[in-house]
């Protein structure tokens, strides 16, 4: 994989094709084309919290109850008026509307916003890359990433790859089912077709086959 087909890549935005067409109990699922170069980078909306993570709680208008916390192992939080609350397994905005309810017993029409200044990744929150590929690895999530920057981290296909055949499997968090679905590798890194590029999710495990000849 040369540095110009890279760039190719990179130079590439938008397309109207999917890449991710469901099979193994996918459906026909379809995921669209993610862009190679966002307007600006926006904090993910899927991101869950876990234990250890760095948390600021800030409580509008509240200053005496807005708190930096980090989550215990038991995957609990405490601030000044709310004790033992569970963080782990929420996102940031669903752990904000429980604060906001045990707040309002004391205060009136509480605002809070929670943000995670320091995640701390576990294998729900990676990206796992097997198989044929230069270095195999578990990469943190990161807002907004593609299937692009996951591969460009672990150093793209190795020379025995079969990239059109790799498969991505992925929980779905409403059935609590894995999907997998086919990715196009090859097309991506080699052609730098900007409609095998997608989104990818906390979670995700990218598995790339060896080619039989």
């Amino acid at each position: 994989m040369s540095f110009v087909k890279f760039s190719k890549a990179l130079m590439l935005v938008g397309a109207s094709a999917s890449v991710l067409t469901g099979c193994a109990g996918g459906g026909g699922a379809q995921l669209p084309p993610a862009s190679f170069v966002g307007s600006r980078e926006q904090p993910s909306e899927e991101y869950v919290i876990g234990p250890m993570d760095q948390l600021n709680i800030f409580v509008w208008r509240n200053p005496e109850l807005s708190a930096k916390v980090q989550v215990r192992p038991d995957g609990r939080i405490t601030t000044p008026l709310v004790n033992d609350m569970p963080a782990v397994g929420k996102t940031p905005a669903m752990l904000a509307d429980d604060m906001k309810i045990a707040l309002s017993t004391y205060i009136k029409d509480p605002i809070v916003s929670v943000i995670v200044e320091s995640p701390q990744s576990t294998y729900s929150q990676s990206i796992r890359i097997v198989g044929a590929t230069e270095k195999p690895a578990s990469i943190p999530y990161r807002a907004n990433m593609t299937l692009l920057d996951a591969m460009i981290a672990v150093g793209g296909l190795n020379q025995y790859a079969a990239g059109n055949r790799a498969r991505l499997v992925r929980q779905d968090r409403a059935t609590g089912q894995q999907r997998q679905y086919n990715v196009k590798l090859g097309k991506l890194l080699k052609d730098g077709d900007p409609s095998a590029n997608v989104k990818l999710e906390p979670g995700d495990v990218i598995i790339i086959p060896e080619s039989m000849f």
